[in-house]
């Protein structure tokens, strides 16, 4: 898509590659998912396909038919349905394009039984709510599980669960020990870690991690910075100042007057709002650049605009660059500090930029969202 409008959202598919070799040396024992639902966390889903076709150990993702466009592109790698089968035709599909399918539930499984052929090996991730408490077989509902698998001919079976709190300070010591207690006497292969237990946990990765925030580039920690764990932005948010005001001391900015000057001020009103994707309820103080110095929003942020302070910066105007987040010609701002400021995280961020902001692809010569 092409638009006079200067924002844009610019991709660099180097960066998803530099993470995702970071997780690798952070968990040397394993393969790796890398996670590319919710369309690669707003970056695209191709893009990091491609990105990653010759490297990675396999793709995770949700929905079944995404997984078969990858087959049918010539993706070889394994290809996991994170939250499994929800019809018979995803049943069919899961066996004739060799995809692995999670199975979390009962009713999951029958579903996989009556509508699947079992003539040929098929690949399941059994997962066991370990304390989430969102998706997986409890110690009242696996031994029927276990009962009707080993009925089943070729089947693979890696059993996985998702940690909770592998960012915080309960860490996973207590969600291995209820794995461990629901594992049993398995030998087999198992799935764990996400990204937050790829960096911080070496005891919980498994034969199998799952990075997925890290791969693009955000940290997966409050109290450790992108930049500090060696990865690198994929995503910058970029765009340029369309209009200057100066205000007085008590002038107000936008709607609701939520920002009043104290002293006489310098603004510049810049082409992103909450309809490209910015958070509306990013108060003023969120960190944005200018012309590769850092400064700060003004006021309430518009459906197509929002205001920044360029009281420090005189040389800036019309068509000065702005970087909303990531690393662009206008400085660098990382999403994680607008993510803390706005009272959200970077997965927000990355996954609501709006289908209208343009994507530029660095190496590429053409804009393109998909």
């Amino acid at each position: 898509m092409k638009t006079s409008r200067p924002i844009r959202a610019r991709i660099a598919p180097a960066a998803i590659l530099h993470n995702y070799r970071l997780a690798k040396r952070h968990a040397p024992g394993s393969k790796a998912w890398a996670v590319i639902k919710a369309n690669a966390y707003g970056h695209g889903q191709w893009r990091a396909v491609e990105a990653l076709r010759g490297e990675a150990d396999g793709f995770a993702m949700l929905e079944c038919e995404n997984a078969v466009a990858l087959r049918e592109a010539g993706v070889t790698q394994p290809i996991l349905l994170l939250e499994g089968v929800f019809s018979a035709r995803d049943v069919r599909a899961v066996i004739e394009h060799r995809l692995t399918s999670v199975i979390h539930c009962l009713d999951q499984l029958e579903l996989l039984v009556r509508n699947g052929k079992f003539d040929t090996p098929i690949s399941l991730c059994l997962k066991l709510n370990t304390g989430m408490n969102r998706l997986g077989f409890t110690a009242a509902t696996l031994p029927k599980a276990w009962e009707i698998l080993q009925q089943l001919p070729q089947i693979d079976i890696t059993l996985m669960t998702h940690f909770a709190e592998a960012d915080g300070e309960r860490g996973v010591s207590w969600q291995l020990d209820r794995f461990r207690q629901l594992a049993g006497d398995w030998s087999g292969p198992v799935s764990l870690g996400n990204s937050a237990a790829i960096l911080r946990h070496a005891e919980a990765h498994g034969d199998w991690v799952r990075p997925g925030i890290m791969l693009y580039g955000a940290s997966p920690f409050a109290d450790q910075s992108a930049t500090e764990l060696g990865l690198q932005p994929v995503m910058t948010l970029e765009s340029a100042i369309i209009g200057v005001q100066q205000l007085a001391a008590g002038d107000q900015v936008g709607y609701g007057g939520t920002f009043t000057a104290d002293q006489p001020m310098r603004i510049g009103v810049v082409a992103c709002g909450y309809a490209d994707g910015y958070p509306r309820h990013a108060p003023s103080g969120t960190p944005i650049a200018v012309m590769g110095r850092p400064t700060r929003t003004i006021g309430r942020v518009s459906m197509d605009m929002m205001a920044c302070d360029l009281t420090d910066i005189p040389e800036a105007g019309i068509g000065s660059p702005v970087t909303l987040w990531g690393q662009g010609l206008a400085g660098n701002v990382p999403a994680d500090e607008v993510a803390t400021a706005a009272g959200t995280i970077a997965y927000e961020l990355f996954c609501a930029v709006a289908p209208r902001v343009p994507v530029v692809v660095d190496g590429a010569n053409v804009a393109e969202r998909t």
